[in-house]
């Protein structure tokens, strides 16, 4: 399960909780609850990552799940750039980044080739886990080659 899926079942068991009682006591205690979770989880995983050897580590922030993890605790070591060139090298198909925007959450990207290994919705996905600063994806045209040779009405090799 990717940390977006379980934000969303925590963010739905915390709506039920609100719907079991009329005054909001039962929402507050499930998100003091899950503020108490955050708060140990943190601390633990704050203790495995420093104790980890750099390879290790390293090795260890492929994996979507425990990159989520790092990202959600904000114990990743890697800065936003750093996450988007990770998640995009995941891919099965070249993707480039053109360009992030911060203050937008706008990543601007471009296929390099094809675009038929992946729908864009699974860029999207990638980089939720990787980079969740990553609120909205636009693709771009790739610029159009210029096609050089003879014109159609004139034989190859005749004078013009």
């Amino acid at each position: 399960m990717t940390a977006e899926q379980t934000g969303q079942r925590v963010q739905e068991a915390l709506d039920r909780l609100e719907g079991l009682d009329g005054d909001g006591a039962g929402r507050q205690a499930g998100e003091q609850l899950a503020r108490d979770l955050m708060d140990f989880y943190h601390d633990g995983l704050a203790r495995i990552v420093a104790a980890l050897p750099g390879p290790a580590l390293a090795a260890l922030l492929d994996d979507p799940a425990v990159a989520g993890l790092l990202v959600l605790h904000e114990l990743h070591p890697e800065d936003t750039g750093a996450r988007i060139a990770r998640a995009l090298a995941a891919l099965p198909e070249p993707v480039e980044l053109v360009g992030f925007d911060p203050a937008t959450g706008t990543v601007r990207l471009r296929r390099t080739r094809g675009g038929c290994g992946c729908s864009e919705e699974d860029v999207e996905a990638v980089l939720a886990c990787h980079a969740p600063e990553v609120t909205s994806t636009v693709f771009e045209r790739a610029p159009q080659l210029l096609q050089i040779g003879t014109r159609p009405d004139t034989p190859a090799g005749a004078a013009r």
